[in-house]
């Protein structure tokens, strides 16, 4: 993890950049699609959905939640996900609702700088890498 200096600008060029968010998302994708068919299942989502710690509250300290909470949330999160109601998300709408979160977290922190937490290989983390590599423009 590292401390890293995020705004809306970072995620919005990101997801602006179609190549550069289009591979991303692949990676994370075939990350999450375990048994390599090309589609995530309910079980592959729910591995992420527990990495992002959806229940977290205040850094890193979860609150206690009953198993049927808990599996609401994460069956309305996969549902959102899957457009076409088949039971299986693939590449197109899982990047489709990807692009949406990341615009809607763009949305919310807006133009004032956040020092924010990130993982090593998570999306946001890509997209401060990004912007670091970036040329200055003179």
């Amino acid at each position: 993890m590292s401390v890293e200096i995020v705004d809306s600008s970072t995620i919005v060029n990101f997801v602006e950049d179609e190549e550069a968010f289009h591979v991303s998302v692949r990676d994370l994708f075939g990350e999450l699609d375990t048994d390599r068919d090309g589609l995530l299942c309910y079980g592959e989502m729910v591995k992420e959905l527990e990495r992002l710690r959806v229940f977290e509250t205040h850094f890193g300290i979860d609150v206690k939640r009953e198993a049927g909470e808990v599996a609401g949330v994460y069956e309305s999160l996969f549902v959102q996900f899957d457009h076409d109601l088949n039971g299986r998300v693939d590449f197109e709408e899982f990047k489709h609702e990807i692009k949406q979160m990341m615009l809607a977290m763009a949305n919310g922190i807006g133009f004032l700088p956040l020092q924010m937490l990130l993982e090593r290989d998570s999306l946001l983390m890509k997209a401060v890498r990004r912007e670091s590599a970036a040329p200055v423009a003179a």
